[in-house]
């Protein structure tokens, strides 16, 4: 077999793997909603009554979420991209995320819109990988930041004493990963290396990272006002620790957009961190609602237009 061919088998064999941990990560959402029914049917009586005026502020910060992708993008290439499309892809990447797991949604449009911008592709992946390691060194910064400022950030509830279990397992976990995967310590290596190359210019750096950190708090803003809306009384602080860590946590599992990954991990964290069971769940419904299902049509229709002006 010659290795282009060799190299197709691969890819395939990696495409099956990966959408099989879609299936089944995606069956096991399905089996927890059906078997917490009666819960589901609360928080959206729930959201339905929540205050219009936190919702507002919870829809202005999603918004504003592809605008910080958007800035971390450009910090992460030393060429001027087209500012409106470049967020108008942001876009069109989040609705793509909705489709196709692992974040490969947002990969390829990003990818094809950096390359029909004059940037090769080795280049466009560089640039890609950079924001992804950006974005993975903000979460864990913004965490470890949040605990120092204020130590009571972390606090369980009765309801959820088995999460001191399950941390020390899942780092564990990462931590075999990493050890035991020469291809992917490789990987990370570029990345830290590409990382400082942005940090010869300092507007680069500060794109990058200003964009990153905007990215994260404008997503946990998004929780925080929707958590708000239906009169959850959880401090601020520990509704964004518990986003951070839930996005953190959703990130091993490759299912499109974070869906039932994201959704699961982000009731377990705010129960965990006080919130009732039902309202935790109307919680992530409505950040949900305002993140993906809302603009997926017109994302999705961004898209096409991109794709028909050649632009991605």
């Amino acid at each position: 077999m010659t290795e282009a061919g060799s190299l197709l088998v691969t890819a395939g064999r990696r495409l099956y793997v990966r959408l099989g941990v879609t299936l089944i990560a995606l069956a096991a959402a399905g089996g927890m909603l059906a078997a917490h029914r009666a819960m589901l049917d609360s928080g959206t009586d729930r959201l339905a009554a929540a205050d219009g005026e936190w919702l507002v502020v919870a829809c202005a910060a999603a918004a504003a979420t592809w605008v910080g992708a958007a800035v971390a993008q450009q910090g992460a290439v030393v060429e001027q991209l087209p500012r409106g499309r470049l967020v108008a892809a942001q876009f069109a990447a989040s609705a793509a995320n909705h489709l196709l797991p692992a974040g490969a949604g947002a990969t390829v449009v990003n990818l094809r819109f950096l390359t029909r911008c004059g940037l090769s592709t080795r280049r466009s992946v560089t640039a890609l990988a950079v924001k992804a390691a950006a974005g993975g060194i903000v979460r864990c910064a913004l965490g470890v930041a949040l605990l120092v400022a204020s130590p009571g950030t972390v606090r369980l509830s009765a309801s959820a004493p088995h999460l001191l279990v399950l941390l020390p397992v899942a780092a564990g976990a990462v931590v075999l990963v990493i050890t035991i995967s020469g291809r992917l310590r490789r990987l990370v290596a570029r990345a830290v290396a590409d990382v400082r190359d942005v940090h010869r210019c300092r507007a680069r750096a500060r794109a990058l990272w200003g964009g990153s950190v905007a990215f994260a708090l404008l997503h946990a803003g998004v929780v925080v006002a929707v958590v708000h809306s239906i009169g959850i009384g959880l401090p601020a602080n520990r509704v964004v620790m518990a986003y951070l860590v839930a996005s953190g946590a959703a990130a091993l599992l490759p299912t499109p957009g974070g869906l039932g990954s994201l959704d699961a991990a982000l009731v377990f964290a705010l129960t965990a961190a006080g919130a009732p069971g039902s309202a935790a769940v109307s919680a992530v419904l409505g950040y949900r609602l305002l993140t993906g299902w809302l603009p997926l049509a017109p994302g999705l229709l961004v898209l096409a237009l991109l794709a028909r002006r050649s632009a991605v």
